[in-house]
């Protein structure tokens, strides 16, 4: 296991901006990851020219984007409330003609 463990300490003022060591502002912690997690972080790291926070950062945002099943459905429905919910009747029609000229 390795430990991501923050420089300087916890700094709680995620409105400061760099600071000594390349960190940026936000919330530092401390976690341990398996090895091979570890290693594959890295090279994905040097590969695109970021650094470990970014990559680190990164996952985590898609890791809880992906577990947040509550706020899509949210953001779906508000874009049919914004855009509509009326049947367009050039897709219905286009769709009925579609329909009747495919063999089942």
């Amino acid at each position: 296991m390795h430990a991501i463990k923050p420089l300087g300490g916890r700094r709680d003022n995620r409105r400061s901006s760099l600071t000594a060591g390349g960190y940026t502002a936000g919330m530092k912690t401390a976690v341990s990851v398996p090895d091979d997690v570890f290693e594959g972080a890295e090279r994905l790291a040097h590969r695109e020219g970021r650094s470990r926070s970014e990559v680190y950062s990164a996952a985590l945002r898609e890791y809880v984007a992906r577990h947040a099943p509550d706020e899509v459905v949210d953001a779906l429905d508000l874009v049919v409330a914004e855009v509509g919910q009326g049947i367009d009747p050039f897709v219905t029609a286009a769709s009925r003609r579609t329909l009747e000229s495919t063999e089942w």
